[in-house]
């Protein structure tokens, strides 16, 4: 494979550090090994050596979503470190073909005495702009930050959601073609996790990125290539399906080993259980909802001033969730049923309205979606300019894992395949799930019948 197609080269990496029991092995090793080597006598090491990376290998395209997994001290954010040019290593070569911008440990890279506009100028430099260039785009980062008139008070007195905001602002803007994201995207709100991702989804159809998360289902939904990284040591490349898998495994061989030590030769004895049945409903409400692993989603306020595209034909004024009585709900209990109400504006003719949403987790998937076309398929009811519409979509809510969720409404004029689309919104609706039931998985479905039965 040609240089030009590569993005990332890493060759035999390695780094060791020196371990010193105390202060003063420090000063030895630092003096005693000069004067022997003058008197010719064999040094003596004052030092225990720590790789915390250890030949590791690797190449990434141009144009790849790529992962490096691993538990912690794996060596993962010490290889962003080299990769990044901030962190030298003991050994080995790792060659970059582009402009690379880089999300670390939280707020690494900002002078906390600094302002925030301060911050922009000097991090953006550093990431190869000039002033011309980041005045250009100063006022685009602070809009996309959105921290309000904290750009110019001095970092110090930031949160470590605004500090995230700002960095990932800077980096969104400086035109790299290699994007490395460490983590950093676990601090932050709902909206603004949402914007970030749309960001990254749109960066991936051109640029690289090297992603590091332990949040597996991020890694499989966003990265297209894998690495595994344990105890400093490269231990796999593959998809990004099949590194997981591996990783698990020996995650969950380490935490089993651990337990069976623990509990010795206790024996647990398992009795007969009897198959338990309750149409329509999970079997187990009653006592989930008896406990901390109760469904509660808590619904915000809708934001009509979220970014969105379209036409602007028509406008979407309101969105609710609502009891199927009809009145609005604040917080909901999963496996309920619920209203989603979308009302619009028409600002001109509409002849064949079309309104719909997507409800999406914290990384952008869209976990269900729905709108009105096929209803109203072979009869369309047709809007005149300056009338309400109002769609409502009654369904069972899912039981959701814990977590953010956003909820994007659309108006359209046509069919499903071809259509203009009038108003789009971005995250118009932020639910937050505070406790939940569902294990694993995108959504927790109602169990009708569960048995166990020992023979």
């Amino acid at each position: 494979m040609s240089s030009e197609e590569i993005a990332i080269r890493v060759e035999n990496l390695s780094k060791c550090y020196e371990i010193y029991d105390n202060p003063r092995d420090r000063l030895k090793q630092f003096v005693l090994p000069r004067l022997w080597s003058r008197a010719g006598l064999k040094k003596k090491q004052y030092f225990r050596e720590f790789w915390a990376l250890k030949n590791v290998s690797f190449e990434i395209k141009k144009g790849e979503t790529f992962a490096i997994i691993g538990r912690n001290g794996s060596g993962k954010s010490t290889l962003l470190q080299m990769i990044c040019g901030t962190l030298s290593p003991t050994s080995g070569t790792v060659q970059t073909n582009g402009r690379i911008a880089a999300l670390l440990e939280l707020g690494s890279g900002f002078n906390p005495e600094f302002t925030g506009r301060e911050n922009v100028y000097m991090n953006a430099s550093v990431l190869g702009l000039n002033n011309d260039e980041i005045d250009a785009r100063f006022d685009a980062i602070v809009s996309f930050a959105d921290i309000g008139s904290f750009i110019e008070q001095p970092v110090k007195t930031y949160s470590s959601g605004m500090m995230v905001r700002l960095a990932f602002a800077v980096i969104a803007h400086v035109d790299a073609d290699i994007l490395i994201v460490d983590e950093a995207l676990a601090v932050g709100d709902a909206f603004f996790t949402q914007k970030c991702m749309r960001f990254m989804r749109n960066f991936m159809k051109n640029g690289t990125v090297l992603f590091v998360s332990h949040d597996t289902g991020a890694v499989v939904n966003l990265c297209n290539k894998a690495v595994l990284l344990e105890r400093g040591e490269f231990k796999e490349e593959g998809t990004p399906k099949e590194v997981i898998e591996h990783y698990l495994a020996t995650l969950y061989e380490s935490t089993t080993e651990a337990a069976r030590a623990k509990a010795g030769s206790d024996v647990v004895a398992v009795t007969r259980a009897k198959a338990m049945e309750l149409p329509h409903v999970d079997m187990r409400a009653s006592l989930f909802n008896g406990s901390t692993l109760r469904n509660d989603i808590e619904v915000f306020q809708f934001d009509p001033d979220q970014a969105g595209f379209g036409t602007g034909e028509a406008k979407i004024f309101s969105v609710r969730l609502l009891e199927p009585s009809g009145a609005p709900l604040s917080w909901i209990v999963g496996g309920e049923e619920v209203v989603l109400e979308i009302r619009c504006l028409a600002q001109s003719d509409i002849l064949r309205p079309i309104i719909g949403f997507q409800f999406k987790d914290r990384l952008g998937q869209v976990i269900f979606a729905d709108n009105t076309f096929l209803v109203y398929k072979n009869s369309p009811v047709a809007a005149a300019a300056g009338t309400e519409l109002t769609a409502r979509f009654e369904f069972r809510l899912p039981v959701l894992p814990s977590g953010d969720y956003s909820i994007s409404p659309a108006i359209a004029d046509g069919t499903q395949d071809e259509h203009v689309q009038h108003h789009w919104l971005h995250d118009a609706l932020i639910v937050r799930v505070h406790a939940s039931s569902a294990c694993f998985g995108l959504i927790g479905l109602p169990m009708t019948r569960i048995s166990l039965e020992i023979e």
